[in-house]
């Protein structure tokens, strides 16, 4: 018995029992029903177990004094019967179990307790710290609504400014469109003053050459009033026609080994240019190597003929007035190789075009026209007029169909049968003086070209009106050919 008293003193439970129920005093209108009804009932197992506690100590007390020491009611029927309800409730758990469960319950309201004082602190934290974010998101949206104002002032003055900006735009743009009218004015009055300079410098030319026949007019005048007999007079008027060359005489050699390296740059230069751009357009090469060929023929007879009927103006309009020492002939090719850029080179453009629209040789796309190697053909005719000029003039040989090959007049190209005799067509004509050959051609030769030549299908005469290309360069109006020369000019 004093033992189970000791252990009901050590572990305080009336002293438990009383925090248990201050602290459910404090809770009771913060806490929910079930809470409240929870703490009621480990109040009362704390209050049956105690009672069942001391009841115990009571019956071993009772016991301990014997059958005279209390009352007979309480010995045989109270006591014994208290003990057994009290015992029953406890009867699965011990004293000292008991005991444990309950300060281990304390210990859990303790801690309870204290996450609960935590979790409010947290709380308080959190509503703190969410009260500085409203705040912030207050000033920030301030911000927002502010930025929102500068912008829309940006705004505006950026449309204000793009107006004026604008403004000075279409203001530069009249002033560039000014400044190029002014640039080509400009360029007009450059030209026509080198044309000017150009004028001067063949009437300074023409004077010197005047000033010179002056001088052996005069020379030759003073000899036939000399003493001398008539018969060495007559003798000495050839040599004095020989002694005075032509500036076309002066300047042959040097010409004639000039429009040579221009015939080479021709083939090396513009002749690959002319078929890189055809290629563009068709796919058979053999067919664009045939193309060129025929254009650099066609301007060459083009140019050849243009000559005839230049040289033909030039000698009617100098016929009436020559009275140099040396003959119209010389006089006529003397004026032509100081005017060559009066050469009127889009006539013969033209007639090349025309020949090649009509030649049953070439097959050629109608989507596109022969008015795309016209710079091929144009400094061709330049070259081909330039050499009419020259003494004796240069000219292409003659090229035939399937001719037999001749190694002096052509190199075989590198896709050639080299043991085949007859060409299958010329890639390059080769350019002669009389019958020396001064350049070689290039050809291509094949065996069965005889054979070829029978099964090919020549193309079609082409209409002038199939193509939008060929349509628009002959819908420009040809301006006054510069090689109509006037008896003011001349």
């Amino acid at each position: 018995m004093a033992d189970s008293l000791r252990r009901l003193v050590n572990t305080s439970s009336l002293s438990v029992m009383q925090d248990k129920l201050e602290c459910w005093y404090k809770d009771y209108h913060v806490i929910s029903c079930d809470q409240n009804l929870n703490r009621c009932c480990e109040l009362v197992e704390l209050t049956s177990k105690i009672q069942g506690q001391l009841f115990t100590i009571l019956n071993l007390t009772a016991r301990e004094g014997g059958h005279y020491a209390g009352v007979d009611v309480l010995k045989s029927r109270l006591l014994p019967w208290l003990g057994t309800c009290f015992s029953m409730a406890t009867s699965s758990v011990t004293n000292d179990t008991s005991l444990n469960l309950i300060q281990e319950s304390v210990e859990k309201e303790r801690k309870i307790r204290e996450l609960s004082a935590s979790h409010e602190n947290d709380m308080q934290k959190m509503e703190t710290q969410l009260c500085s974010t409203r705040l912030q998101l207050e000033s920030i949206k301030q911000e927002l609504a502010d930025t929102h104002l500068q912008l829309d002032d940006t705004k505006n003055m950026s449309a204000t400014t793009l107006l004026a900006t604008e403004d000075e735009i279409l203001q530069l743009k009249a002033e560039l469109r000014a400044a190029c009218d002014q640039v080509e004015t400009y360029k007009r009055k450059l030209n026509i003053l080198d044309d000017y300079e150009r004028q001067g410098r063949l009437l300074r030319d023409e004077v010197s050459f005047l000033t010179a026949e002056k001088s052996m007019l005069q020379e030759r005048l003073v000899r036939s009033r000399s003493p001398s007999p008539l018969p060495r007079r007559r003798h000495h008027s050839s040599p004095l026609r020989s002694e005075s060359p032509t500036r076309a005489q002066l300047t042959n050699s040097s010409r004639h080994a000039r429009l040579v390296s221009r015939f080479s740059d021709l083939y090396a230069v513009e002749r690959l240019e002319a078929q890189s751009l055809l290629r563009q357009y068709i796919d058979d090469p053999e067919m664009v190597q045939i193309i060129i060929f025929i254009a650099t023929v066609e301007a060459f007879q083009a140019a050849k003929l243009a000559y005839r009927q230049f040289k033909l103006r030039v000698r009617k309009t100098l016929s009436p007035s020559h009275l140099g020492p040396e003959i119209l002939e010389d006089s006529v090719v003397d004026y032509i190789v100081r005017n060559l850029d009066l050469y009127d080179v889009q006539a013969s453009i033209n007639d090349v075009i025309n020949a090649m629209n009509v030649n049953p040789r070439i097959s050629f796309p109608p989507e596109v026209d022969f008015v795309l190697i016209s710079s091929f053909i144009r400094e061709t005719c330049r070259v081909a007029f330039a050499m009419q000029t020259l003494d004796p003039p240069l000219d292409l040989a003659f090229t035939s169909d399937r001719e037999l090959y001749s190694d002096n007049k052509y190199r075989r190209s590198y896709d050639s049968e080299f043991t085949a005799p007859l060409v299958v067509y010329h890639v390059w004509p080769a350019l002669v003086e009389g019958d020396c050959v001064i350049v070689k051609g290039e050809a291509v030769t094949r065996r069965g070209a005889l054979w070829r030549s029978r099964s090919r299908s020549y193309s079609p005469v082409r209409s002038h009106s199939g193509s939008p290309t060929r349509t628009l360069a002959f819908s420009h109006s040809r301006s006054p050919s510069p090689g109509r020369l006037s008896a003011s000019r001349l």
